[in-house]
């Protein structure tokens, strides 16, 4: 079997897990700690989560190694410094306050591999070393620059250096981003505006390709941090293994309203192809926002719109191995909650408290799906 879903219980916790294993060296997990209750107090509750995180990696996951780790705090002013000194693990770690709905105080999205090596390279991102390939991560980026605009900027160049140092460029490298910005209605305009004059300088332009991506309300530990970077990067992809998603029939092109980045992306290697869908909300294909105001048929329409994505990657919900969830309003939660649990049972995804970066949008979804190919003109992963 190709792919697994299951959930673990644990004192104080649980755990839903997607599994990939397609018979090769390398299977990818993905898997979405949560807390039991809201009333423990957090260092119980971050207690709670680590320790699930290693009883699978001691038990179910045994020789498994994370990849990249991302922390939903509820309040990271006061959080974040706990998990910065206790969690050791050798990957690339995003931590940000995006209030997990549930009322509990923190939950943990993991992406784990087998077969892999890990380590901090002289650059300062993790690498993920198996064959031909070396995977770039990078977490909790952040500069104190006097802006949004101006920090972006930072972070692009400091990124772009790293990229440099490892051998690969933003264009050719680079498959996704992530953009957390302290109050995005009111900073978001600078993210983009830094954004879009780099990627022009990179070369990337409509005519070119973006790169995946979501830019989503979210804060930092420190409220000076109006825009943290996370980010995923390839070195050694060839460009004919890179492919864009557009779903023309349901979306149009994202510089039509002055931002740039690719509705989603799929990497193909000789046994698999790894798909990366970027912020969705509920939009057409003039760029409008359906169904103002009305948070059931914008989940409605964003799932559609995930779909039409997915399809052109020859994909369907049953290969997504984590969703990431995001409302604007969260009276929304117990209605839009009671919709994922129907839909999609078992699936790892959390649902967490993060504006969209425009209004009208009640509700926004990011995912990851894997399936099993064969490209034998590609190198294995």
């Amino acid at each position: 079997m190709n792919q697994r879903q299951q959930t673990f219980q644990f004192e104080n916790a649980y755990a839903e897990a997607f599994q990939f294993d397609n018979g090769t060296a390398v299977k990818e997990y993905h898997v979405m700690i949560h807390v039991n209750s809201s009333r423990l107090p957090y260092t119980t509750q971050l207690e709670a989560v680590m320790n699930a995180y290693n009883s699978l990696i001691d038990g179910p996951m045994k020789g498994a190694q994370a990849v990249f780790k991302r922390y939903f705090l509820s309040d990271a002013a006061n959080q974040a410094d706990e998990i910065i000194v206790s969690d050791v693990t050798d990957c690339a770690k995003s931590i940000i306050q995006q209030a997990p709905l549930d009322g509990t105080k923190v939950a943990l999205w993991v992406y784990l591999m087998t077969d892999v090596q890990t380590g901090l390279s002289q650059s300062g991102l993790y690498e993920v070393r198996h064959g031909d390939f070396r995977h770039l991560w990078n977490g909790s980026a952040h500069n104190m620059a006097a802006n949004s605009e101006y920090q972006t900027r930072l972070l692009f160049n400091e990124y772009n250096m790293q990229l440099i140092e490892e051998g690969c460029t933003l264009e050719a490298n680079c498959i996704r981003t992530w953009f957390f910005v302290n109050d995005v209605d009111l900073n978001y305009g600078g993210v983009v505006r830094a954004r879009n004059q780099f990627f022009f300088t990179q070369g990337l332009t409509v005519h070119t390709h973006f790169i995946a991506s979501t830019g989503i309300g979210g804060r930092q530990q420190d409220p000076n941090v109006l825009s943290q970077m996370d980010n995923y990067a390839i070195a050694g992809v060839k460009k004919e293994q890179i492919h864009y998603l557009y779903a023309p029939t349901h979306l149009n092109r994202t510089n039509d309203y002055g931002v740039s980045f690719e509705r989603g992306t799929y990497v193909d290697y000789a046994d698999r192809r790894q798909v990366f869908i970027s912020g969705t909300a509920s939009i057409n294909n003039k760029g409008e926002v359906m169904y103002p105001k009305d948070i059931v048929k914008q989940t409605h329409r964003m799932w559609e719109n995930v779909e039409a994505l997915l399809a052109e990657a020859d994909c369907t919900f049953d290969e997504v191995g984590e969703m990431v969830v995001y409302l604007r309003d969260t009276a929304d939660y117990d209605l839009v909650k009671e919709m994922f649990e129907e839909r999609f049972p078992g699936k790892p995804y959390v649902i967490v408290h993060a504006p969209v970066c425009r209004p009208g949008w009640l509700i926004e979804m990011e995912c990851m799906a894997i399936k099993q190919i064969d490209k034998p003109e590609h190198a294995a992963f």
